[in-house]
């Protein structure tokens, strides 16, 4: 049997993962802005609980990369600059060029089959495709938000068929919704600006047909440099 100390241990760290749960949330709704501060026992204040599981969970999120610890002054939620959101775009397509190109050469997606569990998370994956795509058509970001990041994070997990990669994306998705939701939501109209190919990538995956599920998401990179570009007064680019 686990001694008290053991249970303890377990109960301050859920708390933890709770209180960095629910920070990240502030952070990607935008309530948390870019360079705010704040302190262990300010957040611990506000959510009632003793500091070690705030700190725990503040440190966490600054080895996410969405907070920078400094340690006279507390905790200030990071600020990512254009150049950062394009590293993360870069990224994003290096790592997506790299699990496409496995497949290439082959006539389909090469998902884990015959799991008979499969097409059960593909419908699940369609699911938040479809609420997201109409989130994203209407300019919701507090909707499209918590879609997307679940989509693209089982989506990748599947695709990738590696953990570490898929994890590696995920906080990069993350991120980069961070550093969009305070300029987007500093734009007057989103409605129908807002990338909203969920479906169709989805889709290309279940057809196991790889060249359509890549051009998809080279198509969405391209439109994630295009706004980086807008952002910074740039030209428009061609071909």
């Amino acid at each position: 049997m686990p001694g008290t100390s053991a249970t303890s241990a377990v109960t301050r760290s859920t708390l933890s993962r709770q209180i960095a749960d629910a920070l990240r949330d502030e952070v990607l709704a935008g309530r948390l802005q870019p360079g705010q501060e704040f302190t262990v026992k300010q957040i611990a204040e506000q959510y009632g609980v003793s500091a070690t599981p705030v700190r725990e969970a503040l440190v966490d999120l600054c080895a996410q990369g969405l907070l920078d610890s400094d340690q006279h002054r507390g905790f200030r939620v990071h600020e990512f600059s254009v150049a950062d959101y394009r590293d993360m775009v870069e990224a994003r397509m290096l790592v997506a060029d790299g699990i496409f190109r496995r497949y290439a050469g082959r006539d389909r997606v090469a998902l884990p089959e015959p799991d008979p569990g499969i097409g059960v998370v593909l419908v699940s994956i369609r699911r938040r495709g479809e609420a997201a795509v109409r989130a994203a058509r209407a300019g919701d970001l507090d909707v499209l938000i918590g879609y997307d990041i679940r989509y693209w994070r089982e989506l990748g997990r599947l695709v990738a068929r590696n953990d570490h990669i898929a994890e590696f994306l995920h906080r990069l998705r993350v991120q980069s919704w961070a550093f969009s939701v305070p300029r987007l939501r500093a734009e007057r109209e989103l409605g129908g600006r807002l990338w909203a190919g969920h479906v169709e990538l989805v889709d290309a995956v279940t057809r196991g047909d790889a060249e359509a599920a890549a051009g998809v998401v080279r198509g969405y990179n391209a439109h994630c440099l295009a706004w980086a570009d807008r952002l910074e007064g740039r030209a428009p680019r061609t071909g």
